[in-house]
């Protein structure tokens, strides 16, 4: 079972992804300069940014608070194609702090996102349509605390996470379009804390367990490239559904979209949203005043992030055609 015994804090989290950015950044950039390396099927390189904004107000007559944010991202890729396979690879890391008024740090972004996948072309000739097995995994750095209750931990790192795996058929028209199904997918739910577990439950997993495994239908489309001129958009909508006969139907959505707009080679302004529906997530709006739960049940998720900062992208380009 996972105990938290130490007191991790935002800062502490935020300043590791810093250096994981920095270090790998760098790592990726020195190997893409070398010039000796011999001939790879493989390609490899990503996207790091750093953005900020802040609002200082002194004896402002409209009111308001000041405030500052941070926000990191890294985003990798590791591709490799060989005759009639193709074996893809990427890894989404995201985290930000938020500090307004007198109010406590709080993270304004949190997020792991692996995922590998392997095809193998149906038929040889034909670059199009594949056979493919994939795993997706997702999880967040630290702790997340209710709004209504700012001592009330919600969830840390594999609490909750969320692991997807099947085998299916793919169409890829090209290097940067991509419909992907599965059959038959599936989705294991882990809680790895007791606390966030309790005796109601939580995402889905019952009081006493940690995990929770369904069987289900999976499908996922993906978008990445240079939309135009200085725009990269990296687009990917996941939809699950539950094979059992109480669940079936209700979707589960994932939905995210990354734009990065480049003003100069290191100078940039990224826009990240994420909309997500899950059955099984209960949200509460709570009464602050009475305690009494107002609303509970499963409801759309919104999640937008916005800063102009600096960017580098580094290592090689995936193929535009």
């Amino acid at each position: 079972m996972y105990h938290c015994t130490s007191k991790i804090t935002p800062m502490k989290v935020f300043v590791l992804v810093l250096l994981m950015t920095v270090c790998v950044t760098g790592i990726f950039a020195q190997a893409s300069d070398s010039t000796q390396a011999p001939p790879s099927d493989w390609i490899s390189g990503g996207l790091s940014s750093l953005t900020f904004s802040q609002v200082s107000l002194q004896n402002w007559a409209a009111g308001g608070e000041n405030s500052a944010s941070v926000n990191s991202f890294l985003s990798l890729f590791a591709d490799k194609r060989k005759n009639i396979s193709k074996w893809q690879n990427t890894l989404d890391l995201g985290y930000g702090l938020l500090k307004q008024g007198e109010n406590r740090v709080l993270k304004s972004d949190d997020r792991i996102n692996l995922n590998s996948k392997y095809g193998r072309q149906v038929t040889k000739g034909n670059d199009k349509w594949f056979f493919n097995g994939f795993i997706d995994f997702r999880t967040q750095f630290a702790p997340g605390f209710s709004q209504d209750d700012p001592d009330s931990v919600i969830s840390r790192f594999m609490a909750p996470a969320y692991l997807t795996l099947g085998s299916g058929i793919e169409y890829a028209p090209n290097a940067f379009l991509s419909f992907a199904y599965t059959p038959v997918a599936g989705k294991v739910t882990i809680v790895n804390d007791d606390a966030i577990v309790g005796t109601a439950g939580a995402y889905g997993v019952l009081p006493g367990e940690n995990t929770r495994a369904e069987l289900g239908s999976f499908f996922r489309f993906s978008y990445k490239q240079e939309a135009m001129k200085n725009v990269n958009v990296d687009m990917r909508l996941e939809l699950f559904t539950n094979y059992e006969r109480a669940n079936f139907g209700n979707i589960d959505v994932n939905w995210q979209n990354n734009i990065v707009m480049k003003v100069n080679k290191y100078i940039s302004t990224t826009l990240f949203t994420q909309v997500l529906y899950d059955d099984d997530i209960n949200t509460e709006k709570v009464d602050k005043d009475t305690g009494e739960v107002l609303q509970a049940g499963p409801k759309t998720q919104f999640k937008s992030v916005f800063g102009v900062g600096i960017a580098y992208a580094f290592g090689d380009s995936r193929p535009k055609e």
